[in-house]
């Protein structure tokens, strides 16, 4: 039996988590991870997370009656996954490859909690490397006064995936285009941000004289490299470090805080506040 996962958030009140608990009891449910937060104890936001098992027979009308008995009266914005039922995730890239590649390798060995559908990228240099995996490989390129163009391609593309997931895809998407595909976008920025959002960032760090270099993990928005913060990491660096070798100490972080952001998306751990990512 697979388990559902359950995510709420809503204004903070007593009787939340009994509400929950109580009318998962009653349908028969077996809870067997649970995690919540709230904001502030006094008219803040409630988080919750649960995985719980269910038997078959209680699944038909259970999201029916969760929004008639719990959700509603507790003004809840909420989802239910079954873990059963993996994710497709659609990759966008450009020419650097550390982030697909490891996305492929953590999908090809089970542990990306996904299915990666298709790739695409505005070069068709990364072919040889996305080939080989069984999985289409589809070069919309970006053409100078023709965004529109490559942006109504890619959404065909991405029609029917769950996700997009951008490994160093170094195209601006349009709010237009974020909101015809209607699915989260993730994107790894070469930077910890706030610090050095944009192109470049190696370079400006290096002028800086940082001592710590970072990724950050963010749901794309309008706005360049603001988007809601999921995850980051860092590396210590020394004065002895050009722009390039801040660039290839700075890969690994890249492709890992990646990794762990999609994976926690698969996961149903994140629920999006404002902007901001709570993590479970």
């Amino acid at each position: 039996m697979s388990t559902l996962r359950l995510l709420v958030s809503c204004p903070d009140r007593p009787g939340i988590v009994s509400a929950v608990s109580g009318f998962l009891f009653e349908r028969g449910a077996n809870i067997v991870h649970s995690a919540q937060h709230t904001s502030d104890p006094a008219g803040g936001t409630f988080f919750l997370r649960m995985e719980f098992d269910l038997p078959d027979g209680e699944r038909g009308d259970l999201l029916d009656a969760f929004a008639a008995r719990v959700a509603i009266p507790f003004d809840m914005n909420w989802h239910i996954a079954d873990s059963a039922v993996p994710k497709r995730i659609a990759v966008l890239a450009s020419k650097a490859d550390h982030c697909l590649v490891d996305l492929l390798w953590r999908w090809r060995r089970g542990t990306l909690g996904a299915e990666i559908a298709l790739v695409a990228a505005n070069h068709d240099d990364l072919r040889g490397e996305v080939e080989p995996f069984g999985l289409p490989y589809h070069h919309v390129a970006v053409e100078s006064g023709r965004k529109d163009d490559a942006e109504a391609r890619l959404a065909d593309l991405l029609e029917g995936c769950d996700l997009v997931v951008l490994a160093r895809y170094m195209q601006i998407l349009s709010g237009d285009f974020l909101a015809k595909i209607g699915v989260p976008v993730i994107n790894i920025h070469h930077s910890f941000l706030p610090a050095f959002p944009g192109a470049g960032p190696y370079e400006r760090a290096r002028q800086r004289g940082v001592k710590l270099i970072g990724a950050t993990a963010h749901y794309v928005t309008e706005d360049l490299d603001e988007g809601p913060i999921i995850e980051q990491d860092v590396i210590r660096v020394t004065h002895r470090e050009n722009a390039q070798g801040l660039a290839r100490l700075g890969a690994d972080i890249e492709r890992t805080v990646l990794a762990r952001a999609v994976q926690w998306h698969c996961e149903d751990r994140l629920l999006r506040h404002g902007n901001t990512v709570v993590v479970f």
